[in-house]
Parts: structure tokens; C-alpha cells; sequence
């Protein structure tokens, strides 16, 4: 499939905040329009945006409203989520893309994202795995810059830090994955990812190392990890062991998972729920170099531009 990249940002151009997952505070997006206005963009809020129904930000058809209308508007360019949490999944299939499909514009957002990423894969067009409102004040400048200059078509290579994990190689392929956890709960679906011949990226937060685990191994026997030109390993936040000690670390986890194939691993690269998340296009070619001394991924130029 031939993806269908969003037009780059410009000046003056509109972005949208809207709240798909969960809730949160005003002072967040109050942060976010500061920054994208300071990039020169107009912001226009979700009318629900700031809404909270337990767990989520507002009910299913307020959440799907703001997104259908964010879609829906010609003049927004992109659409960034404020947060992740929980509530993309009970949203995705209740709405009409067929105007974003005639009018590209980006999503950006990562974490419970990571539906909507696989979502727009499947309908053939390139999104931003990328910081939200709400991790704004939180992630370092050189993060917010990355997702600047990826918004407005400045992209750069993106290096990962040393590790003894990693496992040298060079490929290249379309870039796909996100949030390992939201990987695993759309297995099947049918907007899942295609992986052949991909570049998967993968990251998580704050889960038991079995759990991991787990996940990893569905990825393996269901032929995932298989079909992949390369694999890298974002940020993994949080890690811990249940009630009986597991024996083992993320690495070793996914290095003994992928010991029958050859491709290249990165390990440590500085996207997810971290300070350092660097923003990248899911649905891009990438070339992934990895050495013990770091990895290098860096996009490719032979994708369609709209």
C-alpha cells in the first residue's frame, strides 16, 4: 500500500485538541495552546474536551463528536490528542474517515493513541507518534522540538543511546507499532497492522515483566515478530515484578522472542513514557541502523506527498 502523507504544518495554519481517552485539567491544554500558538498556529479546543465521565473524557458519543468534527473541519490541519489512558478503542469504529481520507490531516498522540495509529494505517495514511497536552511541561525541549520540526517537515535522525542489548544490523521498512500494551489488545481486529516487512516500534509503562512477557510471546506465535525487517525498543517505564520474582529483564525478554530471526534491535530509543519522546511517523519508510554504539533511524523519501 502506498501511504498518503498529511500536508506539512505552515504558519497560520489550524490544529485541533481534542480528548479521545481520558480526562484532563485545563491547565494542561492551557499549556499546549501556549506552545502551539508560539510555533504560530491557531488552536481550536473540542467542545468536550475538558469533560470527564469517570475514566474518561466524556461520554463515547462526546469523545467520537469532537473527533468527527475535528475531522470534518477543512481548515484543521492536524489533530493532537490531549492524553491517553483508556477510551480510544470503544471510539475508533464509530467514525466517518471518508472526509480525512479526501482531506489528509495528521493525528498526533501516542499511548491509547496507538489505536487510532493502527487505525490510519489501515486506511493507508501517515500519523505522529508524539507527545500530547498533557505531557507538554514534561517532556524535554528537544522532545516538543522533535515534534515541531515533524509537524512543519523538518525531519532529522532520530539516534538512540548505547546499550549491550542491542543487536547490529540495518533495514529498512514502514514504520508502525506504539504502546506494546494497546499492540496486544487490537490483535486480530480489523484494522490491525500490517507487518510485513516492517519496522516495529514498541513501548510501555508500569507493567509486571511476565506481562511483557506475555505480549511478546503473542507477538511471536502469531508469526508478528516473523515478518518484521527490524524491531525497536522505546522506553519501558516502570517495570516490576509480581508477588513471585520474574527472572529476567525487557531485553532478555524480547532477545530470546526474536533469537530465530536476523534483523537489527535497538533498544533504549528515546520515544515513549518518558521526558525524551521523539516524535515519528508511523506509516513512513525508516532506516534503521543499530550498532552497539547506539541506534539511527532515519526516514526515507519515497513516500507519496499530498
Amino acid at each position: 500500500m502506498t501511504m498518503i502523507r498529511p500536508n506539512f504544518l505552515q504558519k497560520g495554519d489550524t490544529v485541533a485538541l481534542v480528548s479521545p481517552s481520558g480526562p484532563i485539567q485545563k491547565d494542561s491544554i492551557d499549556f499546549a495552546v501556549q506552545v502551539l500558538t508560539s510555533w504560530g498556529l491557531h488552536v481550536k479546543i473540542g467542545r468536550h474536551a475538558y469533560e470527564r465521565d469517570g475514566v474518561f473524557a466524556g461520554t463515547d458519543e462526546c469523545r467520537r463528536t469532537d473527533f468527527q468534527q475535528a475531522i470534518n473541519d477543512k481548515k484543521i490541519k492536524a489533530i493532537i490528542c490531549t492524553r491517553g489512558g483508556y477510551g480510544a478503542i470503544r471510539i475508533v469504529e464509530g467514525i466517518d474517515y471518508s472526509k480525512l481520507l479526501s482531506n489528509p490531516k495528521w493525528i498526533v498522540g501516542f499511548s491509547d493513541i496507538t489505536v487510532f495509529h493502527s487505525k490510519m494505517n489501515s486506511l493507508g495514511v501517515e500519523s505522529i507518534h508524539g507527545a500530547m497536552a498533557k505531557s507538554f511541561p514534561n517532556v524535554t525541549e528537544e522532545s516538543l522540538q522533535t515534534l515541531h520540526d515533524t509537524l512543519f517537515g523538518k525531519i532529522k535522525p532520530i539516534k538512540s543511546a548505547v546499550s549491550h542489548a542491542n543487536r547490529p544490523g540495518k533495514c529498512t521498512g514502514k514504520l508502525v507499532g506504539g504502546n506494546l500494551s494497546m499492540l496486544y489488545s487490537i490483535r486480530g481486529l480489523s484494522f490491525e497492522y500490517d507487518y510485513d516487512g516492517a519496522v516495529l516500534f514498541i513501548e510501555d509503562l508500569n507493567e509486571y515483566l511476565y506481562h511483557i512477557d506475555r505480549m511478546i510471546q503473542n507477538l511471536k506465535h502469531s508469526g508478528i515478530l516473523g515478518k518484521l525487517s527490524g524491531l525497536i525498543v522505546g522506553t519501558m517505564s516502570g517495570m516490576k515484578n509480581g508477588v513471585d520474582e520474574y527472572h529476567g529483564s525487557v531485553e532478555s525478554i524480547i532477545l530470546d522472542a526474536v533469537k530465530d530471526y536476523d534483523y537489527p534491535v535497538a533498544f533504549d530509543f528515546p520515544s515513549g513514557h518518558e521526558e525524551q519522546n521523539h516524535a515519528l511517523i508511523f506509516g513512513a519508510t525508516y532506516t534503521l541502523s543499530v550498532t552497539k554504539k547506539g541506534g539511527t533511524l532515519k526516514i526515507a523519501k519515497n513516500v507519496q506527498l499530498v
